[in-house]
């Protein structure tokens, strides 16, 4: 195969421009691929040819593979920009105009975050009957920001825009599951019908923990009525919630925070139990077999009940995806597929691949990858409301805004969501 040095080129990691669009940074990334597809070509002859790949094509491909994972992390960042929408000061989503009630509370929290006046607020919460007050844990954000804070963490967190979502009025969900399905039997026209085992019912728990920001603004800043302070709130919290409870929805350890899939007990696949995770080893600690690497990944897609499997997602990080990229079927096609247009995920074996740099990096038993029907596995719990109190003391001349939302989630089926283990067993 001959060398292309221009097209190498385009892709190499040098310094270029930061496309401005999504069509751009699109066409980028899929030019990158190619370019890496062409040269882990070159490396798999030689392999075969020589038993080893030349050292020039190895480094080059690894600097492509690295810039094929820059190029999506640029598009993925434009895509997730584009989805931001603004905020209205008077309108609802889609531009329907709030009711009453809305504008009057919008009025008032506007109130209260520029210049600290409480009245408003007191009044309508008292309204409500509603429990809160400026001393004992701030006011309640208005419906359109609260919903916009929640709307923006569902873009950047894939286990929340994956999992099922509940939103509740107290402190703890609890959820009855019917581990196993009532018993039957076949029985002759005449015979005696017994009594069938009755279903064991397991409860689970979901607690809601408290996840807080503090950002600080100028009075100069709350001043400046151009201003729109409910999207200035909700664009300064939304990224870091995000990134908490996505990394505790993944790996969170269940103390003062959710309880992360990966967490939970894990046993080799053969020996599943309820309440565990099932994994499927790799036969190399911290690495992939040398020979068939992706039938790991063919046995973790059937080790989900087909139920499950129609609607499975891969997940795991942009290291891990490295590897996978690289892999190919019996008859050389390649196993990974870029996205059809921006906005849409990269595809494994025809099912969707979800990113989350919170999924471990590939080392020796590592929980790496994660295939499963996540929005039957997982349950996000959100306690109702995102409360705000206003601390124009305690970091003069800064008026701090003690942003706070309660928020749970763990395992609610076992069965749907498995596992790749890097071990030899």
């Amino acid at each position: 195969m001959t060398d292309q040095p221009r097209t190498m080129a385009s892709v190499a990691p040098e310094v270029k421009a930061v496309p401005e669009t999504v069509t751009a940074a699109f066409d980028e990334f899929m030019e990158a691929f190619e370019a890496f597809k062409e040269v882990n070509d070159r490396r798999l002859g030689e392999i075969e040819q020589k038993l080893t790949a030349d050292v020039v094509t190895r480094d080059k491909m690894d600097r492509i593979n690295r810039a094929v994972d820059d190029q999506k992390k640029v598009l993925d960042q434009l895509v997730l920009k584009k989805a931001r929408p603004r905020l209205g000061s008077e309108l609802g989503r889609g531009g329907a105009e709030l009711s009453a009630e809305a504008v009057e509370h919008k009025a008032a929290f506007d109130a209260y975050v520029r210049r600290g006046e409480e009245n408003g607020l007191r009044d309508l919460e008292a309204k409500a009957f509603s429990a809160g007050s400026g001393t004992d844990g701030g006011y309640l954000v208005p419906s359109e920001t609260d919903t916009e804070i929640g709307r923006r963490i569902s873009v950047v967190s894939p286990m929340r825009a994956l999992s099922t979502v509940r939103t509740v009025s107290s402190a703890v969900l609890k959820k009855p599951f019917a581990a196993a399905g009532l018993s039957t039997g076949w029985v002759a026209e005449t015979a005696a019908r017994p009594q069938t085992n009755t279903p064991q019912l397991a409860e689970l728990s979901f607690p809601t923990m408290e996840l807080y920001a503090m950002p600080a603004a100028t009075q100069a800043l709350l001043d400046d009525a151009a201003v729109d302070i409910e999207a200035w709130i909700a664009g300064e919290v939304d990224i870091v919630f995000a990134e908490q409870e996505g990394d505790a929805f993944i790996r969170g350890d269940g103390i003062n925070k959710p309880k992360g899939f990966l967490s939970y007990p894990t046993v080799a696949d053969s020996a599943w139990t309820w309440g565990n995770i099932g994994y499927i080893a790799t036969g190399v600690a911290g690495g992939w077999k040398s020979t068939g690497p992706s039938d790991t990944l063919i046995d973790l897609i059937y080790a989900l009940k087909a139920g499950h499997r129609q609607n499975g997602t891969f997940m795991m990080n942009r290291k891990a995806q490295g590897d996978i990229r690289k892999f190919k079927d019996a008859d050389g096609n390649y196993l990974w597929h870029p996205p059809a247009a921006a906005g849409q995920p990269a595809s494994l074996m025809g099912f969707p691949i979800a990113e989350a740099e919170e999924m471990p990096d590939v080392a020796a038993n590592s929980l790496s990858i994660a295939f499963g029907d996540f929005r039957s596995g997982y349950l996000v719990v959100d306690r109702a409301g995102v409360r705000i109190l206003r601390d124009p003391y305690s970091a003069k001349p800064y008026v701090l805004f003690y942003t706070t939302k309660r928020v749970g989630g763990g395992v609610q089926n076992f069965e749907a969501i498995k596992v790749v283990k890097f071990a030899a067993s």
